[in-house]
């Protein structure tokens, strides 16, 4: 499963309702295992915010009422995604 759309939009939303800086704090490894031992939430996250679509608005309301560990697995997966755009883009 994949986040759809505007990464930069997901993370706009992300900062704004705080998401960030608690991420990067994180050991992004444990974290890791955890998405792994729990698809289910991370599909079920990405599905929510990829009904969004350009909304920001919607985005940072649907959020601000999810439960914490989602709304890291959300962020982790925004990096991740960033991360191999990135790789791609620096192939081509």
């Amino acid at each position: 499963m994949y986040l759809q759309g505007n990464l930069q939009l997901v993370f706009d939303a992300l900062f704004t309702v705080g998401a960030i800086d608690p991420v990067l704090k994180m050991d992004w490894e444990v974290m890791n295992g955890e998405m792994k031992n729990e698809p289910q939430r991370l599909h079920s996250a990405c599905n929510v915010i990829n009904s969004c679509g350009e909304d920001l608005n919607r985005m940072i309301e649907i959020l601000k009422h999810m439960d914490s560990k989602s709304i890291h697995f959300v962020a982790l997966e925004v990096a991740r995604e960033l991360c191999e755009f990135q790789d791609r883009k620096t192939l081509h």
